[in-house]
């Protein structure tokens, strides 16, 4: 098999994986009353922090009033919360709420115990191999994007008792 073939497979087969957990990943949201779109405000607070208004707008790539309009379900819901800045009252930040942390959390959770049962189908001859070709696709990574790259994609916390 050529190496652009084995490319293809392996991405092809890590699409089919990616796909398959963001929809098994949906319907446990749908019971947590949450949106994708809510789901991808919470990871983009939690990956950047408090963010203000405008630059929610534009990472999402909306207008302002359509943010404020994702931002004013989310705080409906109790995902979120807006905080003005002590220095300036003008400026309004978005953070995530108690509720949020929690949605997060009971997401990661099923995450995790799905990937666990899934590798616990493997016997540690396979496990080693997985270990080795992560390594190794984490250092090609690298080597495309730059060595920060990984490092720079950490989660900001919620401080704890927020509400």
């Amino acid at each position: 098999m050529a190496l652009r073939e084995i490319i293809g497979r392996i991405v092809d087969g890590f699409h089919e994986i990616i796909g398959g957990f963001r929809c098994s990943g949906t319907g446990r949201l749908v019971k947590l009353g949450v949106s994708m779109t809510h789901m991808h405000v919470l990871w983009m607070l939690q990956h950047h922090g408090d963010l203000p208004m405008s630059r929610m707008a534009d990472l999402l790539d909306v207008s302002l009033s359509n943010a404020t309009g994702i931002v004013d379900r989310m705080e409906e819901r109790g995902l979120v919360e807006r905080v003005r800045v002590p220095d300036d009252r003008r400026v309004v930040l978005v953070r995530i709420s108690t509720g949020g942390a929690q949605a997060l959390d009971e997401i990661e959770a099923v995450k995790q115990d799905r990937l666990q049962a899934i590798l616990g189908h493997l016997d540690g001859t396979q496990l080693a191999r997985v270990v080795q070709t992560y390594d190794d696709i984490r250092g090609a990574i690298v080597a495309e994007l730059g060595a920060d790259y990984l490092d720079g994609h950490t989660h900001h916390q919620p401080a704890q008792g927020r509400d």
